[in-house]
């Protein structure tokens, strides 16, 4: 089955989705590879204090998940969906106008915290709306995610010939043009009330209790942290191999992981699905997430083989990267809805992203720290080996929660979603 057989066999309410993500993420990657470039040069932000708003911003979105996923399961996934592009509509606005530290944290904030909104409201509808068929709907939704992510930074690389105050416009102008097209064509759709009412304190005590979804969570940690360096990471090593042309090289970034992604899903999917069960797939995707930062540790500078080299390395390290990020998405996603055993998706959802949030937070502030401190000791690649330890770490506990059982659905008690 190719991509628009695929596509064409979803009900409206998915295709949508799908479009809708890749207007998100389009609006959101014109501008997001840039800031740190933006950051460190017009703003002339230390490398910690980039670290700080970028981790404040996956914060305020990833922590505050716990916040949108339960608004999603009481009040519907198209109101939080709608809600989200309106406030990162305002928070991309702010932008234009940030120019200091507080107001930068402030504006990234926002746009964090919009995505707390959405992002669980969109997952859980598009978990219900397909039914039986998540994993090969994920894997759909991943192609159109990085779809966005492949066109977003070449729209934005153009703009950023202007400025980067006109690339926050025009990002906060697509979120505005996504928010009218989801408040009229996207159909509602909510679970189903259930049958006893509950609080919302007795929802999270329920997700509190599923031991074995929060030990998942805290084991995914890592990937998110090893993924979240196409961010802050590698654009900053692009700008220290190319001072003066990194926007250029960190759209090659983007673009190398979004070809890889829109070229590769389905196939990596259909690989690793015929081959290996959710867990074994996990842990391998995390093993290659690991292994993409081992040509960085050998070519850490351009001192070592010269600066063709070095790009040479980071561009291969971030394809590796695309690849266990493509292997790892739809087996996590599907994961979280089987562990939830199909009850407060948006709430499980919601936990999930809170507890890698934290994990973001702090290996954000690490990575920014560490990577100052390793030149500085003139051991560039110390910051390299750390992430390999990290995501090996973490295919550990994947291999072991897999050996347990502990990834194993959860017994079903569906929601039964209801459209109006």
């Amino acid at each position: 089955m190719n991509l628009v057989s695929g596509f064409r066999s979803f009900g409206w309410p998915s295709r949508m989705l799908m479009i809708n993500q890749f207007g998100i993420n389009l609006g959101f990657y014109m501008l997001m590879p840039y800031l740190a470039g933006y950051l460190a040069g017009p703003l002339g932000l230390a490398a910690w204090a980039i670290g700080l708003v970028l981790g404040v911003r996956n914060f305020s979105q990833q922590g505050m998940f716990i916040i949108g996923g339960t608004l999603a399961d009481r009040l519907g996934y198209k109101p939080l969906i709608v809600a989200g592009c309106v406030l990162r509509t305002v928070g991309f606005g702010l932008l234009v106008l940030a120019d200091s530290l507080p107001a930068v944290l402030i504006a990234s904030a926002a746009t964090g915290f919009a995505g707390a909104l959405f992002n669980p409201a969109v997952r859980a509808y598009l978990a219900v709306d397909a039914g039986p068929r998540r994993l090969e709907a994920f894997a759909l939704f991943n192609v159109f995610y990085q779809g966005g992510i492949l066109a977003g930074p070449l729209v934005g690389l153009a703009l950023m010939f202007v400025d980067f105050r006109a690339t926050a416009a025009a990002a906060a102008m697509v979120f505005a043009v996504l928010t009218v097209a989801q408040l009229f064509a996207l159909p509602q759709r909510t679970a189903a009330p259930a049958e006893a009412k509950t609080s919302v304190l007795d929802d999270w005590r329920v997700v509190a209790a599923n031991r074995s979804f929060l030990l998942f969570a805290a084991a995914m940690i890592g990937s998110y942290v090893l993924s979240f360096q196409v961010y802050l990471a590698l654009p900053l090593q692009a700008r220290d191999l190319f001072p003066g042309s990194d926007s250029v090289v960190t759209a090659m970034i983007f673009v190398v992981s979004g070809l890889v992604a829109v070229m590769g899903q389905m196939r990596i999917t259909r690989w690793f699905a015929k081959r290996w069960g959710a867990g074994r797939s996990l842990m391998i995707g995390m093993l290659i997430l690991a292994v993409s930062f081992v040509p960085l540790m050998a070519l850490p500078d351009d001192t070592r083989a010269g600066r063709v080299a070095a790009a040479t390395a980071l561009l291969g390290a971030t394809a590796v990267l695309a690849v266990g990020s493509a292997a790892v998405f739809p087996f996590e996603m599907d994961t979280v809805v089987s562990l939830a055993g199909n009850r407060l998706v948006g709430t499980h959802y919601g936990f999930y992203n809170t507890i890698v949030g934290v994990g973001i937070l702090v290996g954000n502030l690490a990575t920014g720290y560490l990577m100052q401190a390793a030149k500085r000791v003139g051991a560039p690649e110390l910051l390299w080996v750390l992430l390999c330890a990290i995501g090996a770490v973490s295919a550990l506990a994947l291999y072991r929660l897999d050996r347990r059982g502990l990834l194993q659905p959860a017994k079903s008690t569906p929601d039964r979603a209801v459209a109006r």
